[in-house]
């Protein structure tokens, strides 16, 4: 049987919630639903929103309403001078805040893939009541591994930000950066270069991710993060580091509420890889949320 042709979504309204010190752009998406619901999808470093997610739009069924906003360092999130600063993850916490605050959302479904993911949960965190059920594709800060290993990949992280921040490095810093999230990585030359063009499209952003990411792994509570999560699916690529799915399976053992699938065939871009496959899962699993809700 042949698979299913998705509907390719447009946003219903886009524009821009202007902060103090952020432009923070998004996109609103109004959908045919089974439940009349709202999700709120957070993309990873380097690759917008819209590009991010509009694949897996076309085959979630649950949710009404679809918010898709840039994060700061990505996208079309500025700030007000369009120039690059450092920033942290508190502060994009805020930013998306504000947005919900605008839009009127206090109750609604989540999803964060990478540095989203990291965002998603400090955004869980502070917003208990209003966050239902959440979706978390191989977060920052869930990589697993001992100490002495995360200490490695934040310096590894580090040399890609300062290499990114400059010209004639760029190349460099996207190896780097690259090498780090998915080594395991197809390295199919024509996908590479997708790649590579999407994360060059605003360097010193991406630069300023990764050292926001960095300093958030060093000041939050890990653990406590994790405990302030609930209703938790959480998606891991086959082809990403075993010990990221060691750690989730580890976190699922101990949580009846916390889920983990492996994306079979994915590495860390599973998103942009395995559309359909990821929102059946994310489709099952609210139904089954539902279901409990009822009990």
């Amino acid at each position: 049987m042949a698979a299913a042709t998705p509907t390719i979504l447009k946003p219903d309204t886009e524009g821009y919630l202007n902060l103090p010190r952020q432009a923070v752009y998004y996109r609103h998406y109004c959908c045919s639903a089974y439940t009349d619901r709202r999700l709120l999808l957070l993309h990873g470093a380097g690759v917008d929103g819209q590009m991010t997610w509009e694949p897996i739009l076309g085959y979630l069924l649950h949710w009404s309403e679809i918010l898709v906003p840039d994060l700061r360092g990505t996208g079309k999130t500025h700030f007000p001078d369009r120039q690059e600063y450092p920033f942290d993850t508190g502060e994009v916490v805020s930013d998306i805040s504000a947005l919900l605050d605008s839009q009127g959302w206090n109750k609604f479904d989540l999803a964060g893939y990478s540095y989203g993911g990291l965002i998603a949960m400090q955004l869980k965190a502070a917003q208990p009541s209003t966050i239902e059920k959440t979706y978390l594709f191989e977060p920052g800060l869930l990589n697993g591994g001992s100490e002495q290993e995360s200490l490695s990949r934040r310096e590894i992280l580090l040399q890609a930000a300062q290499k990114l921040r400059i010209d004639e490095e760029l190349e460099f810093g996207l190896q780097i950066f690259l090498d780090a999230v998915s080594p395991r990585r197809s390295r199919n030359s024509r996908n590479e270069e997708i790649v590579r063009a999407r994360l060059a499209h605003r360097p010193k952003g991406l630069a300023a991710i990764l050292e926001a990411v960095i300093h958030a792994a060093k000041q939050l509570n890990r653990t406590q993060l994790i405990a302030a999560q609930e209703h938790v699916s959480s998606f891991v690529g086959e082809r990403s580091s075993g010990e990221i799915f060691d750690f989730c399976q580890d976190i699922a053992r101990q949580r009846a509420d916390w889920t983990c699938h492996l994306i079979s065939g994915a590495d860390h871009a599973l998103p942009f890889q395995k559309a359909e496959a990821i929102a059946q899962l994310m489709n099952a699993d609210l139904g089954n949320f539902l279901a409990a809700q009822t009990r």
